[in-house]
């Protein structure tokens, strides 16, 4: 069994495949379109993706991503505690730093830090944290990493800000395993996760969430995403407590399909 993830290696994205798959062969890829291509491809037998981070909410590029593959579905959930570190070249003075190298999320989930310390340097995106890391050349540079990476970075000589650098400390983010075939959901779930495009009328939403109620179903997750052909349309992602097996979970995914004028199970778990 082959696995694929976000590169390079020491990415969080490998920490959660070794979790969620451990005894798969573990394929990194350099960015989320490619471990996405990957399974759809064949080349790997399963995927897994970042969803969700408890501060910076959906992962919006996978959301979508997952969302216009017609055979892919999540079957299993793996939440991985975060925890930031600044890392810059030993000797350097954060003052002198004028740049900060890492994932666009991770950026994100350190702004008040980097708005604070270092109101002087220039966030630049990378495509992983670890990526970042390699970035990191000049004492003009850091990254942000997570802090299993820190491991034996002071003997390649770079230095590491003592403390996590997260704006908020209970940081997690919510991983996926993804497989491809409808065969793959035949387990009883405790969640299931889905996407729907609602009739561009009043009331739409109202009637959707109120099927969800009907059946007593706890919904765990919303989050709406603009269509990229249809300026003012939006689809929402929602997550429901729920057997994907049992007759009463069945028939209410029926009747919210009956009133959605696109409807996609994202996954089971």
């Amino acid at each position: 069994m082959k696995i694929g993830c976000l590169g390079p290696a020491g990415s969080y994205s490998e920490l959660a495949a070794a979790h969620l798959s451990p005894r798969s062969e573990i394929v990194l890829f350099k960015n989320f379109p490619a471990v996405v291509a990957a399974l759809r491809e064949g080349r790997v037998d399963e995927i897994v993706l970042p969803i969700e981070n408890s501060i910076q909410g959906g992962v919006l590029q996978n959301m979508d991503l997952l969302a216009e593959e017609k055979d892919f579905f999540a079957v299993k959930e793996y939440v991985l505690p975060v925890e930031h570190r600044l890392v810059y070249p030993a000797g350097t003075a954060l003052a002198d730093i004028q740049r900060v190298y890492s994932h666009p999320q991770a950026l994100g989930q350190c702004s008040v830090f980097l708005s604070e310390k270092l109101p002087q340097a220039q966030a630049v995106p990378a495509e992983s944290t670890a990526e970042g890391l390699s970035r990191v050349r000049e004492r003009g540079d850091a990254c942000i990493v997570g802090a299993h990476l820190c491991r034996g970075l002071s003997d390649r000589g770079l230095e590491i800000y003592a403390e996590d650098i997260a704006d908020e400390k209970k940081n997690f983010t919510c991983f996926q395993l993804i497989k491809k075939g409808e065969q793959w959901l035949g387990s009883p779930t405790e969640h299931v996760y889905f996407v729907a495009r609602l009739l561009h009328r009043p009331g739409s939403l109202y009637r959707l969430l109120g099927v969800i109620n009907s059946y007593g179903l706890n919904m765990t997750k919303i989050e709406s995403r603009p269509i990229k052909d249809a300026p003012g349309e939006y689809r929402f992602f929602i997550e429901i407590e729920g057997n994907y097996l049992s007759p009463e979970t069945e028939r209410a995914l029926a009747d919210m399909r009956k009133i959605c004028r696109d409807f996609k199970l994202l996954g089971c778990y």
